[in-house]
Order: structure tokens, then C-alpha cells, then sequence
């Protein structure tokens, strides 16, 4: 099995929807593939994280219309282009799914992201006899989000807690409002789980780790759920650092905040990132496990700098000098 492939198993594997035969083969691959063992464990804990949010179930006309809108996006993809085969071979293993909880809803997000590519592809597509459209500000008559394919892009109002959200369901749309808005603060969530577009996932995670520092709505739940979950998995340092920042507040009450962040001045790649670990673990330093891991760091970390933060923190607490 390779890695495209196996890529494309693990959510099945996650949702306990992976067939027999094909299991020895998957488990194979990830015994030789640290970049799939690392896959699957970030998918496992944002699975984790979002069963803290309310479990909606699709209703069949969801499901219905966008099996309609994606047969008819994929009838208007050029015969032979990659996506149309990919789709051929989603199509043959759904016999084999129906009845699964998992599945139908794998049905319901792959429907509504395929036409969300297939709107975007069309939109790369110059027009030049028509001129530019100013962005629609629409609020939907369904104002629920559970169809929210992805998040396109956030623009912040100068001066103001107002966020402007571009996000696609069949269709691209926009909501506008504030941070506090609960539709806005589910669709950052949503952003900070994009992998397509990496500059909306750092906006997505630098608003919620804003919220956090300012305390509005992060005391618990899903927002700090989701700044855990970029802490610990995220590629990107500049997220990592934000995901950080947004966690400060809570170092000191919350064992998981601290003990992630003490995993991360032990483990991260980016030395902004460790040192940074380090000023958020400082008010907590009277904590033995902080000490004991500002110790090992203080002896064992490959940057001197980081080696001489950690001594001059050690050095401020009474019980170890």
C-alpha cells in the first residue's frame, strides 16, 4: 500500500469503518511509514477533540441534493482529468459502505468538498470580458453550518472584533459578525482544520488563540481543544506559535494545557517554538514536573540559548537553588 493510499484509509480506520481486507494491509504500511503513524495519530485526536461538539446527524435531503450538485459538477470536469477518476473509484467501494454511520457521512463531505474544488477550479478560469464582482455579503435561509464544506479565506475589520468569512458549502458563501458570533467561532474552527489552505488555517488559529488571550469564550470546550490540537500537530511553526500565545492564560490551572506544552519544549523541531514553551512555563516553574523538564532541557537541548533559558529559570525558583 502507498502512502496516497494509505492517506486516504485513515479516516475509515479512525471511524472503525475499515474492511477486513484491507486492514492487514494498512496496519503493514504504517509499521514502515512514520509519516502515516503521525497522520493517523493527528486525525485520531482531532477525532477526540470534535466529540466534544454536539453530534448532528445529515438529513437525507442533505445527502440527496448533494449527491444531485456533485453529479452535476462532475458531468462539467474535462473526460480523463484526475478528479473524475478518483471519483470513479470513490463510486466502486460505496456498495460496500452503505449502512455505516461513518461512511455516509464520508459521502456527505466528499460530495460537498468536490464541489467546492470544482468551484474553484472554474474560478481560476480568466474572464476578461467581464469585469470583477464586489464579494456578496449573504446570510443563508438555513442557518445551520453542519454543510460547511471549507473555509476560502478571513479578513479581520481594522479596529474591531469583526470577521469577515468567505467558506464554501455547494456554493462559495460569506457571514460577516463578530468573534463572539457562535456561527463565526464554528466556521474558525472549521479554518483551523483546513490542510488545503494553509494562510486560512494560521488566520483561523491566530483569531481563536486572540480570543483566548482576551478570555472571551475559551475557558474550556472546543476552542482550547482545537489550540491543543495545533500546538501538538501542526507542521507550521508560525501556527504552533500562535497555538501557543493562545494557551498562556491557562498553563497554570489546566494540567492538559501544561502538560502539552511541556511536550513541546521537549519534543518540537523549531527552537522559536521551545523557547517560547519555555516564557509560558516560567509562572509555573514551583511545578516538579516543570523542573524536571527544564532540567533535562538546561542539560540535553541542542541550541545553547534554549540550554541557558531554561538554567536562568531554574535559577528564580527557591526549591532549586
Amino acid at each position: 500500500m502507498k502512502c496516497e493510499l494509505a492517506q486516504e484509509t485513515i479516516v475509515m480506520a479512525v471511524y472503525g469503518e475499515l474492511s477486513d481486507d484491507r486492514a492487514p494491509e494498512f496496519d503493514q504500511h504504517l509499521a514502515g511509514c512514520e509519516r502515516c503513524r503521525q497522520e493517523l495519530d493527528a486525525v485520531r485526536a482531532l477525532s477526540k477533540a470534535m466529540s466534544l461538539l454536539p453530534a448532528e446527524e445529515p438529513a437525507a435531503n442533505l445527502i440527496a441534493r448533494s449527491r444531485l450538485r456533485l453529479e452535476d459538477a462532475l458531468d462539467a470536469i474535462p473526460r480523463g482529468s484526475w478528479l473524475a477518476g478518483h471519483w470513479r473509484q470513490f463510486g466502486q467501494g460505496i456498495g460496500r459502505l452503505r449502512g455505516a454511520p461513518a461512511a455516509v457521512s464520508a459521502l456527505v463531505v466528499a460530495s460537498l468538498t468536490v464541489g467546492g474544488i470544482s468551484g474553484y477550479e472554474a474560478g481560476k478560469v480568466p474572464h476578461h470580458d467581464s469585469p470583477a464582482s464586489p464579494p456578496v455579503y449573504s446570510t443563508p435561509d438555513d442557518d445551520s453550518l453542519s454543510d460547511v464544506a471549507s473555509v476560502s479565506s478571513i479578513t479581520q475589520e481594522p479596529n474591531s472584533e469583526n470577521v469577515q468569512v468567505v467558506y464554501n458549502r455547494l456554493q462559495p458563501e460569506t457571514r460577516f459578525g463578530s468573534l463572539d458570533d457562535p456561527k463565526i467561532r464554528q466556521l474558525l474552527l472549521i479554518g483551523a482544520r483546513n490542510r488545503l489552505n494553509p494562510e486560512v488555517k494560521d488566520d483561523s488559529v491566530g483569531l481563536l488563540a486572540h480570543e483566548c488571550r482576551a478570555g472571551h469564550e475559551c475557558n474550556d470546550g472546543p476552542v482550547r481543544d482545537a489550540l491543543l490540537v495545533a500546538l501538538r500537530y501542526d507542521k507550521s511553526p508560525a501556527v504552533r506559535l500562535k497555538a501557543l500565545e493562545g494557551l498562556q492564560p491557562y498553563v497554570a490551572d489546566d494540567l492538559r494545557v501544561r502538560d502539552t506544552v511541556l511536550e513541546s519544549l521537549l519534543k518540537d523541531p523549531d527552537p522559536r517554538v521551545r523557547t517560547q514553551a519555555i516564557g509560558l512555563l516560567e509562572p509555573v516553574g514551583a511545578d516538579s514536573s516543570v523542573r524536571e523538564v527544564l532540567h533535562t532541557v538546561a542539560v540535553r537541548d541542542d541550541n545553547p540559548e534554549i540550554r541557558l533559558a531554561s538554567r536562568q529559570v531554574l535559577n528564580q525558583i527557591p526549591q532549586v537553588q
